[in-house]
């Protein structure tokens, strides 16, 4: 009998914790891009695979599928060191309004075979290199399956922030704009140059709890998030993990497993506040070695 499964939407937030947070990571101003979008319609043997482990933005992503059948494909993969320059409509972040991302994929499939498609994917946000911690990983071998998946990462600060204005001076610019319009073009052309993302990130760590100027310097970068958002229905067998972990203080772990024919829509989103923690202190501080 044919299973209709909704998954509730998973979404694990952190605003703040008890240990160190990550603040984004700098990204290379020499930074590096790529991107592969393929439409394939046919029938026959099946193999695609597609990797990307990039230390500097703390990401790990791998993604393979293998069958013999009959097979439509509609899939994107984008990944930027630089997030402002991969701009992407994720439904479950912004609003669904533009986001800077580090990496982004489409997949859109619809597949029939006597041989089973198997397939996986794993996504990794590396502690040890700044990121979160997070990994999503899903696996299924099926006969029949159409699917509707997107997944996204970003750990990076933005570049292109300008300072947030002063406050105090903004009944003062009113009447320069009023009665001085060329000396207030001037001034407003010079007075909120550009952050750097060292800059930034000191002054997320200035706004701390205050929600409001956090969301003003980080503006469509959703930084630290990895998420997958997938629609499938399928015949055979489909599942998904979903694990946070940090040493001596979180342990999340999310798992579903389903065999049979069955639909589905999940989402799983991690997500940890840009915000550093004050530092603690450092091993053997004091010590001159």
């Amino acid at each position: 009998m044919k299973g209709v499964v909704i998954a509730t939407a998973l979404v694990l937030l952190l605003s703040c914790s008890i240990a160190l947070a990550n603040p984004p990571l700098v990204s290379p101003i020499q930074y590096e891009q790529f991107c592969e979008a393929h439409k394939v319609s046919g029938t026959g043997v099946v193999d695609i695979s597609t990797s990307i482990v990039d230390k500097k933005i703390a990401l790990e992503y791998f993604n393979n599928m293998a069958g013999d059948g009959d097979l439509e494909l509609d899939q994107e993969h984008a990944y930027s060191q630089n997030a402002d320059k991969l701009l992407r409509n994720v439904t479950s972040v912004n609003g669904g309004d533009k986001s800077q991302l580090n990496m982004y994929e489409s997949t859109k499939l619809t597949y029939a075979g006597n041989t089973p498609l198997v397939g996986a994917k794993y996504m990794h946000s590396k502690e040890f290199y700044g990121g979160i911690g997070a990994t999503i990983q899903e696996n299924f071998a099926v006969y029949e399956m159409e699917k509707d998946q997107t997944a996204f990462f970003v750990s990076t600060a933005p570049t292109t922030r300008k300072k947030p204005a002063d406050p105090v001076n903004q009944d003062y610019l009113q009447l320069l704009a009023l009665y001085y319009p060329e000396e207030y073009s001037k001034y407003m052309a010079e007075a909120n140059p550009v952050m750097t993302p060292e800059q930034l990130i000191a002054a997320l760590k200035e706004a701390g709890r205050d929600s409001d100027k956090v969301a003003q310097l980080m503006g469509n970068n959703p930084a630290h998030v990895i998420g997958m958002d997938t629609k499938n229905s399928f015949n055979g067998t489909w599942g998904t993990d979903a694990t946070w972990h940090k040493i001596f203080y979180k342990d999340i772990k999310a798992h579903e497993m389903f065999s049979g024919v069955f639909e589905a829509e999940k989402l799983i989103k991690f997500h940890e506040n840009p915000v550093p923690e004050k530092p603690a202190k450092v091993p053997c501080d004091g010590i001159d070695c």
